[in-house]
């Protein structure tokens, strides 16, 4: 039996041990385990590996960055800065009809400037936007697909634990992925709002407006968002400028949330607790699917798999943007029923060699930094995307009683919004590179 063969096989293995609820880094790691241990001979010799690989992988100091802006988000959430963005926003434009939920989107992405997460994210807007759509006549489908879409944001724009792995498992500079990565996330808020307009433009009953708000007091919830913008403009500017690098810019944010979290009394002794007690296990869950992943990942690699796979797909003469729409339709399927750290991790050591093996008209670097802000969009599309998206489920859990095939009717239009993206930045990739170039000066 091939190297080849044995490797089908064992994905094959692998995803069905996932699809029966294994964890998926347990998944990884057995098969990977397994696997080696079939193409060796012997297990002392996966043992002797195991030991070196396990140092390998955790000594690498880029992965410090990954607990310090999770516990950042941790500290935004528990600090209400998700609150004084929702309300700055309605303030605003909730008086105009669909204004809500334009304002819902926009504070979906000011917090998801300084939580890196799209679970965090729309889980807590849902909290925030959800009873205030609802107090002012915003329709199931509308208000839930709303929020479900806008909690995406939260891992496109920096910073991004994903893009933090994904150039670290790829060898890719952190500060060129989070530049890349800024104009596509305010592209998908733009989007989010225009989808919004136009669906109430099609739907006046689904959205009413609210009253207007006096200007006096606009200013004064515009004023209460301070310290994100702050914050943001902290670390993110200081990472562009060279100031910080990305991980004591992940330190600046976290010391920066957490100290305002506790001086407005949204952080106690309690709350402060559990911040680190739930950063500690989102860590060890990410660093066990990582461990996982390695290990599978050196099994394919005992295999030759990424090679043999690449000199097939360059061998057939493929046009390169058919190979990559293949790509990242396998992307958008499987998002919908894995997490995008899972669905990055177990595809990135196939799919990159025959990215990088392919000619796209641009540099090594700035190809693999393009696909990789592909990737991210189309696997978080599939948070959304019926009938498993993840975010779905989430805004499911705090309005049962919405049937889900309303969510699933108020989702589409974001979908589509999303798929119209992914094909401007295909088309387009000056637009995911612009800032990248720029900074190279």
């Amino acid at each position: 039996m091939t190297g080849l063969e044995i490797s089908l096989i064992a994905f094959a293995l692998m995803l069905l041990a996932i699809f029966l609820r294994v964890p998926i880094g347990a998944a990884m790691a057995i098969t990977g385990f397994c696997g080696t241990w079939v193409v060796l001979g012997h297990p002392n010799a996966v043992l002797g590996q195991l030991k070196a690989l396990t140092y390998d992988t955790f000594s690498n100091y880029s992965l410090s960055i990954v607990p310090l802006f999770l516990l950042m988000g941790q500290f935004a959430t528990k600090s209400g800065m998700s609150s004084d963005l929702f309300r700055a926003a309605a303030d605003w434009v909730g008086h105009r009809r669909g204004g809500m939920a334009v304002a819902a989107v926009g504070a979906c992405a000011g917090f998801g400037a300084v939580c890196g997460s799209s679970l965090a994210t729309a889980s807590t807007m849902g909290q925030v936007a959800l009873p205030e759509m609802r107090k002012y006549g915003y329709s199931n489908a509308l208000s839930t697909g709303v929020l479900a879409a806008g909690g995406t944001l939260g891992i496109l724009i920096p910073p991004s634990v994903i893009l933090v792995i994904y150039a670290i498992i790829t060898e890719q500079n952190i500060v060129k992925m989070f530049q890349a990565a800024l104009i596509p996330g305010i592209l998908a808020a733009i989007g989010y709002m225009a989808t919004v307009w136009i669906y109430v433009w099609r739907n006046p009953s689904s959205a009413q407006p609210a009253p207007r708000v006096p200007w006096s007091r606009r200013f004064r919830t515009l004023l209460r968002i301070w310290p994100v913008v702050t914050i943001f403009l902290l670390v993110i500017g200081g990472i562009y400028a060279g100031i910080f690098t990305p991980t004591e810019g992940a330190a600046v944010g976290a010391v920066s949330t957490g100290a305002y979290g506790i001086a407005t009394g949204g952080i106690t002794r309690a709350a402060f607790l559990d911040c680190i007690l739930s950063t500690a296990s989102s860590s060890a869950m990410i660093f066990f699917i990582i461990f996982g992943a390695q290990l599978f990942n050196t099994f394919l690699a005992f295999t030759q798999t990424p090679q043999l796979v690449a000199d097939w797909v360059t061998g057939q003469g493929f046009a390169p943007l058919v190979v990559l729409s293949a790509m990242l339709f396998f992307y958008l399927v499987f998002g919908c029923v894995m997490d995008s750290l899972s669905m990055i991790l177990l595809t990135i050591p196939v799919f990159f060699p025959i990215i990088e093996a392919l000619d796209f008209g641009m540099s090594p670097e700035e190809t693999a930094i393009w696909f990789g802000i592909l990737a991210l969009i189309v696997v978080e599309v599939g948070l959304i995307t019926p009938p498993v998206g993840m975010n779905l489920f989430i805004i499911h859990s705090m309005a049962r009683d919405v049937p889900m095939t309303q969510t699933y009717r108020g989702v589409a239009p974001f979908v589509l919004s999303d798929l119209i993206r992914v094909v401007v930045l295909v088309g387009f990739p000056g637009i995911t590179l612009f800032l990248v170039r720029l900074g190279a000066g």
